[in-house]
């Protein structure tokens, strides 16, 4: 794409999505890629065979990552489910990589949290039809702060709601490194920096209530809080 003067778009350009970076600066956000299905246990909770399944992705709009104190309940929906996950962030990009080289374009990892309005998933996976408006609505995706870091592929993960833990597991767990995850992206998208990628969610999703207050860890990075209004 062409750089274009300022004075040349028809309309305000969008903002820029950016998220905090431990010891200071803004990380820009390019694209957002999440992968399905990555543990075990929750491959099986969904109904799937995780002997079998390959790793497989979808998308949310780059706006939809937020790093923020409170979240809206979103509209159309009254199952919204939570689903903590290991972010990774890409400071360099490429295509067809092998995982042996994939690992060193992450540049930093976070926590995140994919809501998700389960019901529309449902009724879009009952129809055949796309997950988008279950996945991609606005303030779907909230992250902490990034820690600048190579690849993570053991540690706890889990969530709690109200002081409850929900979920926990650990990244060990995971079906496909974070490496295999970068690799497998690779041959089916270019990559480039500022890419983010949800690495997938241990078991215990469920339901998220107007009022609650959401906390995610996952050891050596930090922690990402948030209400739901």
């Amino acid at each position: 794409m062409t750089d274009l003067d300022v004075t040349s778009y028809v309309i305000a350009p969008p903002l820029e999505t950016v998220l905090p970076v431990e010891g200071g600066g803004q990380f820009p956000v390019r694209r957002v890629y999440c992968v399905g299905r990555n543990y075990s246990d929750h491959a099986r909770e969904m109904g799937g065979d995780p002997d079998r399944e390959p790793p497989f992705f979808f998308s949310k709009p780059r706006d939809a990552v937020c790093s923020v104190d409170a979240i809206a309940y979103p509209p159309a929906t009254r199952d919204l489910h939570h689903e903590v996950e290991l972010v990774i962030a890409l400071g360099g990009g490429g295509a067809g990589l092998e995982p042996e080289t994939a690992g060193s374009l992450i540049y930093a990892c976070g926590v995140g949290v994919d809501l998700t309005r389960r019901d529309l998933q449902a009724e879009a996976k009952k129809a055949g039809r796309p997950w988008d408006m279950a996945k991609g609505f606005d303030c779907s995706g909230p992250v902490g702060a990034l820690k600048p870091c190579r690849a993570l592929d053991e540690g706890a993960i889990e969530l709690s709601v109200n002081g409850e833990t929900r979920q926990s597991g650990d990244l060990s767990q995971m079906i496909w490194s974070t490496a295999e995850i970068v690799a497998h992206l690779s041959n089916l998208v270019a990559l480039e920096a500022g890419d983010l990628i949800f690495t997938g969610t241990p078991a215990g999703v469920g339901p998220v209530n107007r009022g609650d207050r959401l906390e995610a860890r996952i050891d050596s990075l930090m922690p990402l809080s948030f209400h739901v209004v």
